[in-house]
């Protein structure tokens, strides 16, 4: 009889750890933050070679939980971007900062920044693309 009762306890338990994690995860993931950008391409027309464009694309935390960017990078050493580092409150606002150096760069250019945030899904991906004139 102290068996079956012991086994009873333990499994009332085992149940109610897992039903209260279960819990929690759902919660967690019912209220990510969401990254919503003015513009996800930024068209920066025709520029010398040589020249730099840089660009803020703005954005806005529209989840319901702090938006926290780990990291942002771009398709190749000549772009830069800058993201904020402190978290960004729902509803606040924030901008991640492009550059774009066109030295030894010539013809269409699609500059594409993969921005990793705990968002879902966790990278988004904003475009820096425009045309480079050779020089002559």
């Amino acid at each position: 009889m102290k068996k079956l009762f012991f086994g009873l306890i333990t499994a009332t338990m085992l149940m109610a750890c897992n039903q209260k994690s279960n819990t929690t995860q759902t919660a967690q993931e019912g209220n990510p933050p969401v990254i919503k950008f003015t513009e996800e391409i930024y068209n920066f027309g025709k520029i010398k070679q040589g020249d730099s464009v840089t660009h803020n694309f703005s954005f806005v935390n529209a989840g319901k939980s702090p938006l926290i960017i780990t990291n942002a990078v771009a398709t190749c050493g000549c772009t830069t971007p800058q993201w904020p580092k402190d978290p960004v409150n729902p509803g606040d606002s924030g901008k991640i900062n492009v550059t774009f150096k066109s030295a030894g760069k010539s013809g269409v250019q699609d500059k594409m920044i993969t921005i990793s945030a705990n968002t879902t899904p966790s990278q988004n991906m904003v475009h820096l693309v425009g045309e480079v004139i050779a020089s002559k």
